[in-house]
Parts: structure tokens; sequence; C-alpha cells
């Protein structure tokens, strides 16, 4: 029965489902809960963000060199995920359980020095699971297939993290919600890992040394285009996911236990469009996939602006899930094509260097996000829930569909500078 599940898209999935339940809930809410609910100033919150990307910077590039030169009989990347499991789950509970009584200093100390360990914790995981993905599953249609199973996971995981978080925080507290999630993604983490066995031939392979293994990764033009329109699109991931709960609060004016209901309307829409999204990349080049979900999800944040009420609000989410859906799935397949081109070029495996470079600059979105927030609140003059200004609903207006489309353009536009030559692929 193992040898069935083995190494299968649904198994590879779990790992994605136990890491996004409580990272969706941390991005979808730490800036609420430190803003909004304990007062610290925007101001603040985007400093310890800006002070995290560059510790960031540092430590995404060298967990993936340092995996990718791992050599061990359990695999490269196994091992460094079992290590980060307890550690990422006490980070996490961290975050959502600063002591009572901080001053406002207090809290942003609290606050930074969380956000640093769970965000290096979350680091490890993310580039040893990613770099799993093209050396498990070979060629477009497979990895097509994977990435929509992987992604269906996601959004389940999506939904867990926004919809169901303010109905447990609203009745245990942030703390408590924090350790029920931190069990459950031990749980799925470790069913993922029991069911993934690594290629041990891998880790025989050359390895280039740590200026070449860079130099190599920072000269491929294909892969910086492809990653930087990603880390915009990313940003408005971010921003939706973050943007709800005041968007709730400031424009729908529908009460806080509602927010479940909106979020939902988002997610579970993108669980069916996802198939659909895995039809149409496999009637059509990857690239060309690629651009059009960029397209497709900045016409679709366009209705957010209309919003009023909760039904046009759950309408408008819905026409999300389309776009949505698109950006979750193509991602991977254009990236599993420039680790494969790299490994025919060099004849080292370093997908483990790809997937946190790559990673780094698509989490750089969370500066972008965090810089939007600023900008537009001292625009609107919007500081925190204590002092919300004068018209904080065009302050989330702005933040929730202007903005995403924004930065969608830019992405689009970059898309279209990007060229990837393949010789066609005989797949059975």
């Amino acid at each position: 029965m193992r040898q069935k599940y083995l190494n299968s898209p649904m198994m590879y999935a779990f790992g994605m489902l136990a890491m996004m339940i409580p990272s969706q809930a941390f991005s979808s809410f730490y800036s609420y809960y430190y803003v909004d609910k304990l007062g610290l100033s925007i101001g603040l919150a985007t400093l310890a963000r800006t002070i995290f990307l560059i510790w960031d910077a540092v430590n995404q590039p060298l967990f993936g060199y340092w995996s990718d030169r791992t050599k061990s009989k359990y695999g490269r990347r196994r091992p460094w995920i079992f290590g980060a499991i307890p550690l990422f789950m006490l980070t996490f509970i961290m975050v959502f359980s600063p002591p009572k009584g901080l001053s406002e200093m207090g809290l942003f100390t609290w606050f930074l020095i969380a956000l640093v360990l769970y965000e290096a914790v979350a680091t490890v995981i993310w580039v040893n699971y990613g770099a799993l993905f093209p050396e498990l599953f070979k060629g477009d249609r497979v990895r097509a297939r994977a990435s929509a199973i992987q992604q269906g996971f996601q959004i389940v995981a999506l939904l867990i993290g926004t919809a169901l978080t303010p109905l447990l925080f609203d009745a245990m507290g942030f703390s408590n919600m924090s350790i029920l999630y931190a069990l459950v993604f031990a749980g799925f983490m470790l069913l993922f890992l029991k069911n993934v066995q690594e290629d041990k031939e891998a880790a025989l392979g050359p390895q280039l040394g740590f200026k070449e293994a860079f130099r190599e990764t920072f000269r491929n033009k294909t892969f910086w285009l492809v990653n930087i329109a990603n880390s915009f699109a990313q940003t408005v991931n971010g921003l939706l996911s973050s943007m709800i709960p005041f968007y709730a609060k400031y424009v729908l004016r529908i009460p806080e236990a509602q927010n479940a209901i909106l979020l939902a309307s988002i997610f579970v829409s993108v669980i069916p469009l996802v198939a659909v999204w895995f039809w149409l990349i496999r009637k059509m080049d990857p690239v060309k996939g690629w651009r059009l979900s960029f397209i497709a999800y900045a016409l679709s944040v366009i209705p957010l602006w209309f919003g009023t009420t909760l039904l046009s609000g759950i309408i408008a989410g819905v026409l999300v899930g389309f776009g949505l859906a698109g950006f979750l799935v193509t991602p991977p397949i254009v990236n599993g094509i420039i680790i494969d081109q790299d490994y025919a070029k060099t004849g080292s495996r370093r997908e483990g260097v790809y997937t946190a470079v790559s990673g780094f600059i698509t989490r750089s979105s969370g500066l972008i996000s965090a810089l939007a927030f600023l900008i537009v609140g001292i625009f609107f003059g919007y500081e925190s829930g204590d002092k919300p200004g004068p018209d904080p609903e065009s302050t989330f207006r702005y933040l929730i569909s202007v903005v995403p489309f924004g930065l969608l353009v830019i992405s689009i536009i970059i898309s279209f500078f990007v060229k990837i030559e393949r010789k066609p692929e005989h797949e059975s």
C-alpha cells in the first residue's frame, strides 16, 4: 500500500497542506493582529519587515546551497525538514503569543524577534520542500498534474488558514489558535515525509563551488525575469489575504465574524478552478499559460473596487478565485523547465539554490506589500486601528483593488520578455 503512495503527487501535496495552514494564518492575520488589535504602528511594522528581508536575503541562498550539498542516507532535503518541524511549531506560537502589558517598543521588539526566527525556520522547510518538486516529477504533463493537485491542497489550506482562523481566534484567542495550528502542521508534515523518498543518485552527482553555483544562477536572465514577474503577483496574493479583514471592516462594514464567509468565497471557488487551469495549461505552451494567468488575475481584482455589501464582496471574491487559481498552478511548471535546462548545461543538480533564490525574490514581495500599506496609509491618514484616519474606506479600496491591478500589469509586461526555447517533449 505504501508503495502505491510513495512519491505520489497527493502525498507530496500533504507537505503543502502542512505548511500553508499556519503560513496562511500568519500572512492573513499577523498585520491585523499587531496593527489593529495590539496597536503597533504601521511604521514600526514595516521596519520589522524590512529588517527581516535583509536577514532573509542572506539565509535563503545559504540554506539552498547547503541543502544541495547535503549527503546522507536519508537524502538531501528530508533531514532538514525533519529538524525544522519542532522549531517551526515553537516560533509560530511565539508570533501569536506576545506577553501582555508590553510598551509599543517592547511589542515591536517581540514582533521583530518572533518574525526573524519564524521566517528563518520557514525558509528551511520551504526551500527543501520546493527543491523536491523538479526532482520527483519529470516533464510538463506530469508536473502540470502534480502542480494542480498540490495547489488543490494549497487552496484547502488557504481556506482553513483564512476562513477558519477568525472563528478560532474569536473562540479561543490568538495564542491557542497558534498552538492548534502547530499541532496540525506537525501531523501533516510527518505524513508527507513518511511517503517521500529522494533520488539517491541526485546527491552523488558533481556539485559546483559556492561562487560558481551562484554565478550561474545570477547569470540566468530567464530565471530572473520569471521570478521578478512572480514576485509582483505574489505581492497581490499577500495583499489580498492580509487586506480582507480591513476590507470587510472599513469597506463592506460587515461584522468580524463574517470575515470567514468573505474569505471562503475566494478560496472555495479556487478549488474547481484549479482543474480548469490544469486543462488549459495542458493545451498550450507553459510560458503562454503562465502569462495568461497574470492577465486573468489582473482583470479579476477590478470588481473588488465596487464591493459595498457582503453579497457584492462574495461575488467579487469568486471572480478573484479564477485569477488566483491560474497563478498558483503555472509558476512551478515554468521554474521546473528552467531548473532542467540548468542541469543540462552544468551537469549539477541545484534545485536547492534555484528554489532558495526564487523564494527570496518572491518573498521580497512582503516588503512591496508592506510599503504599499505604508504609502497608501500615509496618503489617506490611516495609522492603526486606534487611529484609522478620516477615510479608511478609500485606504482599503485602493489596497485591495487598484494596487493589485497595477502590480499585475507589471508582471504581465515582464512576462513578454521571457522566452524559453525547448525541444519537443515525447511523453507517454
